[in-house]
């Protein structure tokens, strides 16, 4: 039995609705097939007030073994550090976060605001967001730099706004199964399992993007995303296009772009009218391109790129 422990932060839910819509395998498969047990979880637990609080001492003081903590939204430490503006069971969540953290063998943050600390530690930041091991792209967080869990891993981060369901799923399960000792992660403690390739990989568009026949509305099922509506996925980690969402599509196969939401800079927009989705170019080519591509030599692919384009590049061939 493997005892999972859910709480929530500064966070709008997303995850857990992600969470409960997870197919392969879904939150009932965890319970019946692989063994978890789940302590509590802010929208499926029974317990509250006194019995709450009892429930999380227990595991702080080691009468309940607590083998994965999993965090959702960020940690608001405001005001002035004291995090009395998230209290939880009586106490800041901070507290009860840093207690649980000590005796958790696994720590996992789930969603943008609980890896990096997504939209609520955007400037200003008035609530003094952070993510569990990380703000933004510098490493720290509320848990520290040099944070580990029992386990002597540090925290599994499982980023997206929210983060797909079955990435959820399935990290529960490689722990619970004993497999987590397989999985490689990267600088930013993600799965490689699902956070090695671009979103890009796998993306029915790849013909468009790469002869730039581009599409300037949402929606159509031809053109590339990339040039006129700014879509991230060639500089974007996540295996969208790879594990499809409700294992149907994802949001380029839907005609939307890709916002780079597994990133921690993310959300990386000024907000100002009309520039969400529009790409800053230079004579052509994209200020902000994948990783890798030189600027020069890109601006004469483009160039020839465009001359050579078939006929066929911008034939409506999606099926519906």
């Amino acid at each position: 039995m493997t005892n999972v422990l859910w709480l929530q932060g500064g966070a709008c839910s997303g995850n857990t609705m992600s969470f409960l819509n997870a197919s392969d395998p879904t939150a009932c498969d965890l319970i019946a097939d692989f063994g978890i047990n789940l302590l509590w979880h802010p929208s499926l637990g029974l317990e509250l007030g006194e019995n709450l609080q009892t429930l999380l001492w227990n595991c702080v003081l080691g009468n309940t073994q607590l083998d994965i903590l999993v965090f959702e939204g960020s940690v608001v430490n405001a005001p002035n550090g004291t995090g009395e503006w998230n209290r939880f069971a009586d106490r800041p969540m901070k507290d009860w976060l840093a207690d649980l953290s000590k005796v958790a063998n696994y720590v996992v943050a789930v969603g943008d605001c609980a890896t990096w600390g997504g939209i609520p530690a955007m400037a200003p930041n008035p609530s003094e967001s952070k993510g569990l091991q990380f703000l933004k792209r510098s490493h720290g967080g509320f848990l520290g730099k040099d944070f580990k869990a029992k386990s002597g891993l540090p925290v599994i981060n499982i980023p997206g706004c929210p983060a797909h369901p079955d990435w959820i799923t399935q990290i529960l399960v490689a722990i619970a199964t004993g497999r987590i000792g397989d999985i490689a992660f990267d600088e930013l403690n993600r799965p490689l399992t699902f956070f090695k390739t671009y979103t890009q990989t796998g993306c029915t568009r790849n013909i468009h993007f790469a002869y730039k026949a581009s599409t300037g509305e949402f929606g159509q099922r031809k053109g590339c995303l990339f040039y006129d509506l700014g879509c991230r996925g060639p500089m974007t980690h996540s295996s969208c296009n790879r594990i499809l969402w409700n294992r149907v599509s994802s949001k380029t196969r839907a005609g939307m772009p890709c916002i780079g939401c597994t990133e921690p800079e993310f959300p990386f927009y000024d907000l100002k009218p009309g520039s969400v989705f529009k790409t800053q170019t230079l004579m052509g080519v994209p200020k902000d391109l994948p990783p890798g591509v030189n600027k020069t030599g890109y601006a004469i692919l483009t160039m020839v790129s465009k001359d050579t384009m078939p006929e066929w590049a911008e034939e409506d061939f999606f099926t519906v």
